[in-house]
Order: structure tokens, then C-alpha cells, then sequence
């Protein structure tokens, strides 16, 4: 696989290279990151360093992820929903093209931990001809998500053979591409990608940051680049405990997310990865956040929470509760607590 060439430069791949953190466990981190393995940018490493244990907890492992009984190894029934090799059709009009076994930082929460940065997650140009031949020949996918790993990790010229190959397609419509580049190594967004994504309209990009000390300069000019090439951007937080379980965090960062033109999209509750049962919060937690939100922050600031459904069910929304009845009058309670009603007839 074509890798861009600056990608391993400077990242923290094994344990002795966090012995400068204070009070970690070298040894235990060693037994986890032989099962699930490790790597952080070393942009990200001197962010977390500064930034403290919000960043931390997303990177480094984890003794617990080795002890969790009640997660599962594919929560998201991905392998059973592949008719060929790394490209998984969920939902009867898109499909998801996994077209990189990599990322440039390895999160501690990843829904397909049990493979990518493994052996066992490989993507060559059979795999990727196979995805090809499948989109071409069911007309019913219109909608392209490109992920892995991260598509980004691969060279400008990998990743535009791969779009020019979609698009070429006449029943897809869109195309986008999921990344966290723009956050774990957003150097890697230059004028010369962000060019060259451009020619693939109707182009989408999702990433993902989980707290707003993530939004540095570096993540904005990366941001700015992209939305310059009319590319619109989408934020997929995961919601995690002891990271960004408080409604002042989740507002701070989507306010910042509005500024480097990037709009909250969805706020995940966390998958039923096995590995990482201990970032997972109630879902009373979440709701909180949103009664948080809806009605004090703008609309545009309002991502969906939900749950992408165990066994392969699809995103369901956890909106809050407002409904008090509905039978010839809407009851509800509105955001500031007050009850209110509306007609449920049709008249005339």
C-alpha cells in the first residue's frame, strides 16, 4: 500500500517511548498494546503532553481494555454485512469502503479495534478492485463513505486513483470520506490534497475530535484548507467518560467546531467494542448533554446524538424526551421546562 512518506516520522509506536509521562505503567501498557497496538502522531503526543488527561485517555492504553467481558469483538456486524472483502453495505443506498488498514494515532475507543493497524485487517489492490466491481455493479448505492483506518493515510496518488474510480461510477452520487486527520495530524491536509479532493464533487469530509483543546491552530488552517475547496465539513464525536462527559465540554467544542467551519454531525454514544467498555457513559448522560444544548445554542450547533445499534441495526437517535402526550393535542415540555401544547387535528 502507497503510504505518504511523513506519516511515521516522530510517532510513539512502543511503550519505552512514553517513559517521560509520569505515573504510567510500562509494562501493562506493553501487554495491551501487543493485542490492540499503539501509536500516537508526535503532534498529537506534544498536544496531549500540554492538554493533560482528556487526550491521554484517547490514546494511551489501557490495562481494562484487556478485561471486558461485556464488549463484543464486532459490535456493528460489520464482517456479516461485507458481500466482498472491507467494504460493508448496511444501509440499502451507501456503503462503507474501507480503503486503509491504518491511522496516523490509534484511538483507545476505535469501533474496529479488533483489527485495524493488524495483520489480520488487509487491503491490497485485489481488495480494493473487489470494492470497485461491487459499487459498479449495484445501483443502488449512491452514497460512497471511504474510511479504514484512515483514507488519508494513504499518498495523494493512491487516494485520487481510488475517487477517480468511484466517481467514474454513474450511480454514485456522493462521495465522503470519514478522517481524523484533521485532528491527530493535520499537517498531513495540504493546498495540494485539498486540490486535488476538490475535483471529486459532490465530495463530503467527517472528522472527528472529541474535546476543544484538539482545535489548535494547526487543526484550523487544516480545516480552512478543505472548506476553501468547498468541501463541507462534519465533526462525528464519540461521547467518552472522563473526556467529554460534561455539557460545558461538548458545548465548548462544538462552538469551536462552528469556527473552523465544521458542523457538529453526530455525537455517538460509544459502540459495545470490546476494549472499551470503560470510556462508555449511561445514556441519561447524553440526553443531559443535549437538554444542555437544545434551545441555548444555535441550531447549527446541535449534532445528532446516537447509537449506531449492536448486530448491525443502523444509527438510532437518542433524542431527549419533550412528548408529555400525543392525541388531538401535542402536550410537550419546551427547553426552559414549560409546558405548552399544540393542535393534532386536521381541519377543513
Amino acid at each position: 500500500m502507497s503510504l505518504h512518506p511523513s506519516f511515521h516520522s516522530g510517532s510513539i509506536t512502543c511503550p519505552e517511548q512514553l517513559s517521560s509521562l509520569q505515573g504510567l505503567d510500562l509494562a501493562a501498557i506493553s501487554r495491551v498494546a501487543a493485542r490492540y497496538p499503539l501509536r500516537i502522531s508526535g503532534y498529537y503526543f506534544r498536544l496531549m503532553q500540554e492538554v493533560g488527561a482528556p487526550l491521554i485517555k484517547q490514546v494511551i492504553p489501557d490495562s481494562r481494555e484487556l478485561n471486558d467481558p461485556d464488549g463484543l469483538e464486532d459490535p456493528l456486524d460489520e464482517e456479516n454485512l461485507s458481500p466482498v472483502p472491507n467494504l460493508v453495505h448496511k444501509y440499502p443506498d451507501r456503503a462503507l469502503f474501507l480503503v486503509s488498514s491504518e491511522c496516523a494515532m490509534y484511538c483507545r475507543f476505535c469501533t474496529r479495534k479488533r483489527k485495524v493497524g493488524t495483520p489480520t485487517m488487509s487491503i491490497t489492490d485485489q481488495t480494493i478492485a473487489q470494492g470497485l466491481d461491487y459499487l459498479a455493479r449495484t445501483p443502488a448505492i449512491k452514497d460512497v463513505l471511504v474510511s479504514g483506518g484512515d483514507p488519508l493515510m494513504l499518498s495523494d496518488q493512491r487516494l485520487e486513483r481510488i475517487l477517480k474510480a468511484i466517481r467514474a461510477i454513474p450511480s454514485v452520487v456522493t462521495i465522503r470520506i470519514g478522517t481524523r486527520m484533521p485532528c491527530s495530524q493535520p499537517m498531513r491536509i495540504t493546498p495540494r490534497l485539498a486540490g486535488m479532493l476538490k475535483k471529486y464533487h459532490p465530495l463530503y469530509l467527517n472528522t472527528h475530535f472529541n474535546h476543544p483543546a484538539e482545535i489548535t491552530p494547526q487543526a484550523t488552517r487544516a480545516c480552512g484548507l478543505l472548506a476553501d475547496a468547498g468541501i463541507p465539513l462534519g465533526c462525528q464525536t464519540v461521547l467518552l467518560r472522563g473526556v467529554n462527559d460534561r455539557p460545558e465540554v461538548i458545548k465548548a467544542l462544538i462552538y469551536s467546531l462552528l469556527e473552523i467551519r465544521v458542523k457538529p454531525y453526530y455525537l455517538f454514544q460509544a459502540d459495545q467494542t470490546r476494549g472499551t467498555s470503560h470510556f462508555r457513559t449511561t445514556i441519561q448522560t447524553g440526553q443531559a448533554i443535549m437538554r444542555h444544548l437544545i434551545g441555548h445554542v444555535s441550531g447549527m450547533a446541535i449534532p445528532t446524538y446516537a447509537l449506531d445499534a449492536p448486530g448491525g441495526g443502523g444509527k438510532i437517535p437518542l433524542t431527549p424526551e419533550y412528548i408529555d402526550n400525543l392525541t388531538e393535542t401535542l402536550d410537550f415540555t419546551t427547553y426552559l421546562g414549560k409546558p405548552c401544547s399544540y393542535p393534532n387535528t386536521i381541519i377543513g
